[in-house]
């Protein structure tokens, strides 16, 4: 009997051995739920296996029990809805960014991976509201939800993400306030990106407080109303604030982060006054007191009633009106008859086209405001687009006078110098064609290659190289030893 007992723990034990984690069973519930998989990145999800550590996009800690410590599958068209089983609870990092996953985001999906800390589910199409649930979660440091189809309005428990560094929700359809206290909580934040969304209400005052900031606070796009609060000036100088196309009102203020910089970061809020714009603020209306009956308005003695305008007086203010009507009734007779006389005509097709533009208000026509192009890669070699450039890390290097300059690491790492452009609103796209172009066909050891452009009414990129400062003792060795050599 004993020996039969022996020869079944025998045969159980490979059985044993072999059985899936719980961690390898919870992503499998993931597996089961993708529609598609059309880059076979799950193939080797395997069952059989005794544990996940191998299957691709899979990473395990080394500490005793491997348990999943991060999932990552980028880019790979998977087509699926998010399960609602839970995550494994082990689970620090899910990157999901660029597939085509659909649905909401399950509240279930987050319960128990309570020590997650980057949660990346950019440019998908996810839908529905940003869940709540996401309060659980207080050592979440990134959270990048942007480039889907969220809705709703943003929860207060987001808050309690007191060690959020990077809150990025771009592009999505989220509306209503900003929850009181946003900049108080998450002091921690060094990224901000809520741009192209309908968020509403005044700008958080409190946002001023964000002194970690860097590189750009990203609030464009959105139906922020009433004036821009003069905290915002306490952001690092450093910083860039983009606060075009809302419904901001009043003088722009002119302190700290918000001095001196270029009209783009202002544009598309027609209640907005003061530099860097060119539409001047107001002066404060006085309300001088209105004389009462039987007062004189000059501030007489008071004893007679005010005199109103005599029939003379009328008769000439009629009269002048009319005779301004006639004249620029004239003048705009006078300049349709020009364009349109048969000698005019004749003259400019044998002149050419800049005679026939010499009417009284013509002028060369613009592109419109409207109007944009593609990120245009001078070097073939490069592989990444507008979305991807404008969704990467960006750190401010300097500023001067003709724009701001970035440092921006893409995805992949490549490290690229992008120059933001704060002049030359009105150049038309040739014209800058052309003249970037031929600086992008410069090559000197001593001057950093262009390697891409853009283009659009309000906003003009030059990427470059991206060459590190190095030190003054690197660079005197270096001119020594060339000389040396020469010598």
């Amino acid at each position: 009997m004993a020996a039969v007992l022996l020869l079944l723990l025998a045969l159980a034990l490979p059985a044993a051995t072999n059985a899936l984690t719980a961690d390898g069973l919870a992503l499998l519930s993931f597996r089961a739920a993708v529609l598609q998989d059309p880059t076979g990145a799950l193939a080797d999800w395997n069952a059989s296996d005794a544990d996940p550590c191998s299957w691709n996009g899979v990473a395990c800690d080394d500490a005793g029990v491997r348990r999943v410590v991060a999932l990552s599958l980028p880019r790979k068209d998977l087509v699926a809805a998010l399960p609602a089983s839970p995550l494994p609870d082990s689970l620090r990092h899910l990157n999901l960014r660029g597939n085509r996953l659909y649905g909401t985001l399950p509240p279930a999906l987050l319960a128990g991976a309570a020590g997650l800390q980057s949660l990346v589910l950019y440019g998908n199409e996810l839908y529905g509201p940003v869940p709540a649930e996401l309060g659980d979660l207080p050592y979440l440091q990134i959270l990048d939800l942007s480039s889907n189809a969220l809705n709703g309005s943003l929860p207060g428990s987001i808050l309690k993400c007191r060690r959020l560094r990077r809150l990025s929700l771009g592009r999505n359809n989220l509306t209503g306030p900003i929850p009181p206290g946003f900049g108080r909580e998450l002091s921690a934040l060094e990224e901000l990106n809520l741009s192209y969304n309908r968020f509403s209400g005044a700008v958080p005052d409190d946002i001023g407080n964000l002194s970690r900031l860097e590189g750009t606070v990203d609030l464009s796009h959105n139906d922020f109303s009433g004036p821009i609060p003069a905290s915002l000036g306490k952001l690092p100088e450093k910083v860039y604030i983009d606060l075009s196309y809302n419904n901001l009102s009043g003088p722009i203020p002119q302190n700290g982060a918000l001095e001196n910089r270029g009209p783009t970061a202002f544009l598309g809020n027609l209640g907005l006054c003061g530099p860097p714009l060119e539409n001047p603020c107001s002066p404060p209306s006085s309300n001088p007191s209105v004389p009462k009956d039987g007062e004189s308005g000059a501030g007489g003695n008071g004893s007679g009633r005010s005199k109103g305008l005599g029939k003379g007086d009328i008769v000439a203010i009629v009269l002048a009106d009319v005779a301004g009507i006639l004249i620029i009734a004239l003048v705009f007779f006078y300049c349709y008859w020009k364009r349109v006389s048969p000698k005019e005509k004749g003259h400019g097709a044998a002149t050419g086209s800049k005679e026939s533009r010499s009417g009284c208000f013509s002028r060369d026509e613009p592109e419109t405001p409207s109007e944009q192009h593609d990120l245009v890669l001078l070097d073939q070699k490069l592989r990444f687009d507008l979305d991807e450039l404008l969704k990467a890390s960006a750190f401010v290097l300097g500023k001067s006078g003709i724009g701001i300059v970035y440092k921006v690491v893409l995805e992949d790492g490549l490290t690229m110098a992008v120059r933001r452009l704060g002049e030359g609103g009105l150049q038309r796209f040739k014209e800058f064609q052309s003249e970037v172009e031929a600086i992008g066909k410069v090559r000197h050891p001593n001057v950093v290659a262009l390697r891409a452009y853009y283009w659009s009414f309000d906003e003009k990129l030059l990427i470059y190289d991206y060459i590190s400062n190095g030190s003054l003792s690197s660079a005197i060795h270096g001119m020594c030893y060339q000389l040396n050599r020469a010598l």
